[in-house]
């Protein structure tokens, strides 16, 4: 759980240090890194490059007019002629940014290699932030195209999406549950957050910004998929399966009718470019009654648009937006979020455990997924001591059938629980009140404690 303000403190203890490094930081066109960077530059003495769409021999041509530009120097074409005049006007630590670095890497190791080169041997101090927006080749590619030269990138950054909390502190007028259901439309992506108005309702904004036709996110799905990965024929085809419920590598082939082999190819695509994950059942002594791990778009909007959207893509363009969310998103809304509450209640107890406040100190937390049920949050610590959540979000009230249905399940899962959880976005069963008030390892959690 990484907020914005996090990384940029990360940044600055880089610029720090006493010594010269090369930092990667990556991230989605859609995580406003521009602006991080722009931040991160103020009243630091530097030089920011965005690199072009371009040969080796143009892009050196355009970095070399730039620097003399702004240094007001004849420098040669070539990168270590270049860089060696990016000087701060006193001993001030100097910051290099390249963004957009994939542009340069891609054809060819000259300026990497001439980086390394300024790091070893520049003794005025300099930071070197590399700045790429295409994930999927940064994962799987960026090593390919360096060698062995990759290894001097000294740290490496990704851009997080906004936790719920950054969220919340964005939308301070929205009450929890409207914050909880903007996260689980678009997600902590900056630049969807940005589209959504605060003064209208949940179902105005979808209509407006998603469902509209000159909305800013009418065709962000296909745009975004097609913005790295080709074959969106393919793509869209698996990633509406998954969206239809079917979860597993045997699943997808019955439905797509696509080989093993070749799903698994996409699937490595979609992953890569952080679209979908593969949700693995948190590891306790109940394996055999666990499931194996299961496929899910991890993409919120992604998530939202084949769910919701593609489906009934004909009717978008011939119904107006407030009728085809009546007829299509309203009534089943609440049941698909149910997810993303569970992800809340997680990032709740993360931050109960981030100051101590939880019965034990948690070192890995997830879900356990049952062939006949599931625990929505498990925390566990060094010596294997268990808290335990369920999370009701659609349903009028959590009930106590629910609670002994847990007690069942942590059998399954052979586990016991220090602490059991129990969140819910309406209100609790009578009984649970009342056992709550009798035994302290119950916590009852409502929307105003979240």
């Amino acid at each position: 759980m990484v907020s914005k303000n996090a990384e940029q403190k990360q940044l600055e203890s880089y610029y720090q240090e006493d010594k010269n490094a090369i930092i990667l930081m990556y991230g989605s066109t859609r995580s406003n890194k521009e602006q991080m960077i722009q931040s991160f530059l103020e009243g630091k003495q530097g030089f920011y490059y965005r690199a072009r769409f371009a040969s080796e021999q143009e892009q050196l041509r355009q970095l070399k007019r730039e620097v003399e530009q702004k240094f007001h120097v004849q420098v040669e074409e070539n990168y270590d002629d270049i860089f060696d005049h990016l000087r701060s006007g006193n001993k001030e630590k100097f910051v290099l940014v390249l963004d957009e670095f994939q542009n340069i890497c891609k054809r060819g190791s000259d300026c990497f290699e001439a980086l390394v080169r300024l790091k070893k041997n520049r003794t005025s101090g300099i930071l070197i932030l590399l700045c790429n927006s295409s994930i999927s080749w940064t994962r799987k590619d960026m090593e390919d195209c360096l060698g062995k030269e990759y290894k001097r990138i000294d740290a490496k950054m990704k851009l997080q999406e906004k936790t719920f909390l950054d969220v919340v502190r964005q939308f301070p007028s929205f009450s929890v549950e409207e914050c909880v259901k903007t996260y689980g439309i678009l997600g902590g992506v900056d630049q969807y957050l940005e589209y959504w108005n605060p003064k209208k309702s949940i179902r105005d904004n979808i209509c407006e910004v998603i469902l509209d036709t000159r909305g800013p996110l009418f065709t962000e799905a296909e745009d975004f998929i097609s913005s790295e990965l080709r074959e969106l024929s393919v793509y869209d085809t698996i990633l509406s399966s998954i969206a239809r419920g079917n979860e597993k590598l045997n699943d997808l082939y019955l439905d797509t009718g696509y080989s093993r082999a070749k799903i698994s190819v996409y699937m490595k695509n979609l992953a890569a470019f952080d679209v979908i994950e593969k949700v693995v059942s948190f590891e306790t002594g109940g394996w055999s009654n666990a499931k194996k791990g299961v496929y899910r778009i991890k993409n919120h909007f992604i998530a939202f648009w084949f769910r919701f959207v593609y489906p009934h893509l004909s009717d978008l363009y011939v119904m107006k937006p407030k009728e085809f969310y009546s007829a299509y998103i309203s009534r089943e809304l609440d049941g698909y979020l149910r997810r993303y509450f569970v992800n809340v209640c997680h990032e709740y107890l993360s931050l109960l455990n981030m100051m101590g406040k939880l019965p034990i100190q948690v070192k890995s937390m997830g879900t356990w997924l049952g062939k006949t049920g599931t625990i929505d949050v498990i925390g566990e610590d060094e010596v294997r001591n268990h808290i335990v959540g369920v999370c009701n979000w659609e349903k009028p009230m959590i009930s106590y059938e629910q609670y002994e249905k847990l007690q069942d399940d942590m059998a399954l899962a052979k586990i016991k629980a220090k602490t059991v959880y129990l969140f819910s976005a309406k209100s609790f069963d009578p009984r649970l009140v009342k056992l709550a008030s009798e035994d302290p390892s119950i916590v009852l959690v409502d929307m105003k404690e979240l």
